[in-house]
């Protein structure tokens, strides 16, 4: 197995503290190795709170973990005057390794759904990504999946069919 990383596209880059460098929506090309400073990677929920998904400091790189060239889905931004090293995301996978990728962006957007969503649209977001599975799992463990109780769970599920 052999990825190829094409790092043509990097460029040294100094941010300001407070500067934000990705807002959810932007087209996600970029990635930042931090050479020294500090940035977080967070979202705010639609009642305005806001839930930090990481921090990145010297040698850690940040990035929103959805696939390149597609809509960003998280802030990303300075906590200190930061230096980086600023990289396009131009990588040529495997298709082998295509499914890793896309289960690292289903476990970035549960992190954030577990910090910001309601029990029901947590539900929903399982059966989308889950829809072939729902009827195979006892709800015991699809409630812990959720973060939930098994009576939340029913609680949810009759809400949902209730909205239908």
């Amino acid at each position: 197995m052999r990825i190829f990383v094409l790092r043509t596209f990097m460029k040294t880059i100094k941010v300001n503290r407070g500067q934000v460098l990705q807002r959810p929506g932007d087209l996600n090309s970029k990635f930042y190795e931090v050479k020294s400073g500090l940035l977080r990677s967070y979202t705010i929920d639609d009642k305005g709170k806001e839930h930090i998904f990481m921090f990145a400091s010297e040698d850690w790189i940040m990035a929103d973990n959805v696939g390149p060239n597609t809509p960003a889905e998280m802030f990303i931004d300075a906590l200190e005057d930061s230096e980086l090293n600023q990289r396009e995301k131009t990588e040529k996978v495997e298709p082998e390794n295509e499914k890793l990728i896309r289960r690292i962006a289903v476990l970035q957007k549960r992190v954030i759904m577990l910090m910001s969503a309601s029990g029901i649209e947590r539900y929903e977001h399982f059966v989308k990504t889950y829809p072939n599975i729902v009827q195979r799992v006892p709800q015991k463990m699809i409630a812990s999946y959720l973060g939930i109780t098994p009576e939340a769970l029913s609680t949810v599920k009759k809400q949902r069919l209730s909205e239908k």
